[in-house]
């Protein structure tokens, strides 16, 4: 029985995790001056959090450029460092940009960027990895999405950035190529 009893308790303590609903609560009793105080140590406890709060508050140049420089370390590595590609920390940099900002119009233009360099690296290094290339299919057709939402000039220039994709898609094999062929065909007839 008291084996049955200490499972339980074990359980109830592991399910006690503090969730949002918790830090919510505290911060109510916070004033403005110690708010603020929490933020700067956010602020420069980490280089990601002073991104997104650069980019949040519109404090950057180009707020895109921090992502952008992300996705462009992690899908077109400098190999002769022995970095390795990563397509989820890529799409990360996209992610956090969404909670940051989250402008159609920026997020139409990482995922283009995105598909660029994955495209740019597989043609310089003659990649062979089909989860990367899936990857790169699903960022096409989301970035197709996206797309079409925007103004009609924004929109023909990316469009045409990843007509640019396509084309050179078509030498990786694995069908990356035809699913781009088959995804824009579809974009436009429903346009």
């Amino acid at each position: 029985m008291g084996r049955i009893v200490d499972a339980r308790m074990a359980k109830r303590k592991s399910k006690s995790q503090p969730a949002w609903t918790d830090v919510k609560a505290k911060l109510a009793d916070f004033d403005r001056a110690a708010l603020l105080g929490l933020i700067q140590s956010l602020y420069t406890a980490h280089k990601d959090n002073q991104t997104f709060l650069h980019a949040r508050f519109g404090l950057a140049e180009d707020s895109l450029e921090p992502y952008k420089k992300t996705i462009d370390r992690w899908l077109w590595p400098d190999v002769f460092r022995n970095q390795d590609t990563s397509v989820f920390q890529a799409k990360r940099a996209i992610s956090d940009y969404k909670k940051a900002v989250g402008s159609p119009e920026g997020l139409a233009e990482l995922m283009v960027f995105y598909c660029e360099r994955s495209a740019g690296f597989s043609s310089d290094i003659a990649s062979d990895d089909e989860g990367y290339f899936n990857a790169m299919v699903r960022m096409f057709e989301q970035a197709l999405n996206i797309v079409n939402a925007l103004s009609v000039e924004r929109r023909d220039d990316l469009l045409t950035r990843l007509d640019r994709v396509r084309i050179i898609s078509h030498k990786f094999g694995y069908g990356v190529g035809d699913s781009m062929d088959f995804l824009l065909s579809k974009f436009r007839r429903s346009r």
